[in-house]
């Protein structure tokens, strides 16, 4: 099924024209013209009717948006995506429901997400595409339209197929169709692949219960500072290490295995200072894939760990299943 309509006609609209307060289409497009006339028309059309908007988009492409709203961008919240989601599993709890929780209930909010971008790597894709498949569940019921642009030139024809799976509409040239190969679950368990392994001889390794959590603390911030993190790194680093192995002594079975080693980086490239990566281990088994990616009700004792976890690292990748499960965090340096 095709309408004939800008991402303003998607408005209300679910896959094959069902009533839905939440909307989620995937906008492709193929150069800066095709970007504004979908981004701009968007976001026009949010003010025109009285409701919030954020942009959350790559530098580049925050710029032209900018731009191109002129004296209309002081009515919108403007994010640089390359900052604001660098870690995708933050952009849920700290981008778009930072922003739609803001809102009165009820209240329809218009948001544009760009997860992903060229620059993304290979290490940071399945965190990118598990994110906007996790949006379509963190966002059931509630009144808000995300509109998600991709770059059909410069994406490849992995990417753009995955974005088929984790919209319910797509948006070509203008036109708006139900995408037909919606599965987002399906995204999801793909994206719960085992890590790769990184050989021992690279990595600082301390098994840790309940009365050694101090020191497995101790030991990730000795190897941070060693690795060269900053000392406002290592504090995050050691946030990151002490709700993790917390996590494992209360809920993965009592005990874990950390570790922490140096790579090149997040970004892949080995001049840009590199990475310090932590890794836990533990028997536990996380059933929920939201957890870490939904904002802490005020007032709630407990329950934030992962989502700290996800606020103060650069990425954050998961598996889990019968076996146990590992989380593992990467922070620049």
């Amino acid at each position: 099924m095709s309408r004939r309509s800008g991402p303003g006609g998607l408005h209300g609209q679910g896959p094959g024209g069902t009533p839905s307060p939440f909307v989620h289409p995937a906008l492709f497009y193929r150069d800066t013209r095709d970007y504004l006339d979908g981004t701009l028309r968007f976001v026009r059309e949010g003010l025109a009717a009285g409701e919030p908007v954020a942009v959350a988009v790559p530098a580049r492409n925050l710029r032209l948006i900018r731009e191109g709203l002129g004296s209309a961008a002081g009515a919108v919240r403007l994010l640089d995506m390359e900052q604001a989601g660098r870690n995708p599993g933050r952009i849920i709890p700290g981008v778009l429901r930072a922003f739609a929780d803001t809102q009165p209930p009820g209240r329809r909010v218009r948001i544009i997400g760009e997860p992903i971008w060229a620059g993304r790597t290979a290490v940071e894709y399945p965190a990118c595409v598990q994110h906007e498949a996790l949006i379509n569940a963190a966002f059931e019921g509630r009144t808000a339209t995300i509109l998600c642009p991709y770059d059909v030139r410069r994406l490849d024809a992995r990417v753009l197929a995955d974005a088929y799976a984790t919209h319910p509409t797509v948006i070509h040239d203008g036109r708006t169709a139900d995408s037909g190969r919606y599965a987002p679950d399906m995204i999801v368990a793909r994206c719960n692949e085992p890590l790769p392994e990184v050989p021992e001889a690279s990595a600082v390794t301390f098994p840790f219960d309940e009365g050694s959590l101090s020191e497995a603390r101790h030991r990730a911030a000795d190897e941070g500072t060693r690795l060269g993190l900053t000392p406002a790194r290592v504090q995050d680093l050691m946030l990151a290490t002490a709700e993790l192995t917390t996590n494992s002594v209360v809920h993965g079975g009592g005990r874990g295995v950390l570790r922490v080693w140096g790579e090149g980086g997040v970004n892949g490239a080995d001049g840009a200072g590199g990475a310090v990566v932590c890794e836990v281990r533990d028997s536990g088994v996380l059933t929920d894939p939201l957890a870490g990616r939904r904002p802490a009700p005020l007032g709630q004792r407990g329950g934030r760990g992962l989502l700290l976890v996800n606020l103060v690292a650069d990425l954050v990748r998961t598996h889990t299943g019968p076996a146990g499960t590992a989380v593992r965090c990467w922070f620049g340096r």
